[in-house]
C-alpha cells in the first residue's frame, strides 16, 4: 500500500508522521505543518504509518485515535513497545479522562479537534523541545523504595502495601510515584513532575497530573490512614514520609 506524497522536504527540518483517516483534515494539517517548517509524511491508517516509519528517521507522530482497522490507541501501545518517538494524539474526543488514558499509554500530548494551526504548531514545537526520554536510567530501574510501610520494587514495577498485598498501578501512576519518592521531602511543581517523570505526562496546561495524584492517593489510603502524598499550596506535591532506598 502506497503512502501519500510527503510534500517538500527541507534539509534539517523536523519530520512529522501524520496519521489521519480524514483526507481533507489530513491535507490541511499537513499543509499547515509544512508552511511552518516541518517535513510531513502522511498516512491514513496503521499500514501506511509503519511504512512511513520504515522509510526514514522521524521526529514525532501525530496520531488520530479513531482510525479504520487498528485504532490509534493500539498503535500507540505498539509504538511505545518499540520506540520512544514523541506521540501527540489528535481526537474529536477531548474529555479529561480521554486525555489521561492517552497520556497513560505513553503519549506526549493530546489535542482535541477542532484545533487551530497556531495551537497545533505550538504543541508540536513544545514536545520537540523536551529532552529525549532515557529509559535506561539505572538509578530509576534498580532497587526498591520503602516509605511509610509501603515497598516499591522498581525492576518488577511492583507496589506492596504495608500488609504485603500487591497494589495495581497503571504505568503513569507507577512512574509518577517513583518520581515523587526519588525526591522525597521536596515539593515538586507539576511542570517539574512532567520533566522528571520517566513516562511523559503531557503538558501542564491540563489536569492530568492532578487526576493521577488523586488516583494514587486513593490506592495508597489504607486502614484509615491518609496517603503519604500531600499538596503544598502554591507549589505542587510531595511525599511527606521518610523514603529508604535499598
Amino acid at each position: 500500500m502506497d503512502m501519500e506524497p510527503m510534500g517538500d522536504l527541507v534539509a534539517g527540518a523536523p519530520t512529522i508522521i501524520l496519521v489521519e483517516d480524514d483526507p481533507s483534515l489530513r491535507t490541511l494539517t499537513a499543509r499547515a505543518l509544512q508552511e511552518n517548517g516541518f517535513a510531513v509524511r502522511q498516512a491514513n491508517a496503521a499500514p501506511e504509518m509503519w511504512l512511513a516509519l520504515e522509510s526514514g528517521p522521524a521526529d514525532l507522530v501525530l496520531l488520530d485515535i479513531m482510525l479504520p482497522g487498528t485504532s490509534g490507541i493500539d498503535l500507540c501501545r505498539a509504538l511505545r513497545a518499540r520506540s520512544n518517538i514523541p506521540i501527540i494524539f489528535i481526537s474529536a474526543r477531548g474529555s479529561e479522562m480521554d486525555r489521561v488514558v492517552g497520556l497513560e499509554l505513553g503519549a506526549d500530548d493530546y489535542i482535541a479537534k477542532p484545533f487551530g494551526t497556531r495551537e497545533l504548531v505550538a504543541r508540536v514545537r513544545a514536545v520537540l523541545r523536551r529532552p529525549p526520554l532515557d529509559r535506561s536510567d539505572e538509578r530509576r530501574e534498580t532497587g526498591t523504595r520503602r516509605f511509610g510501610g509501603w515497598t516499591m520494587n522498581l525492576p518488577r514495577r511492583e507496589l506492596l502495601s504495608p500488609s504485603g498485598a500487591s497494589v495495581e498501578l497503571t504505568s503513569a501512576e507507577f512512574d509518577l510515584l517513583a518520581t515523587l519518592l526519588d525526591h522525597g521531602g521536596r515539593a515538586l511543581a507539576r511542570e517539574r513532575l512532567i520533566e522528571l517523570s520517566r513516562t511523559r505526562l503531557g503538558d501542564s496546561s491540563d489536569r492530568s497530573i492532578d487526576v493521577l495524584i488523586s488516583r494514587l492517593r486513593r490506592k495508597l489510603s489504607s486502614a484509615g490512614h491518609d496517603a503519604p502524598i500531600v499538596t503544598v499550596r502554591g507549589v505542587g506535591y510531595m511525599v511527606n514520609v521518610p523514603v529508604e532506598r535499598c
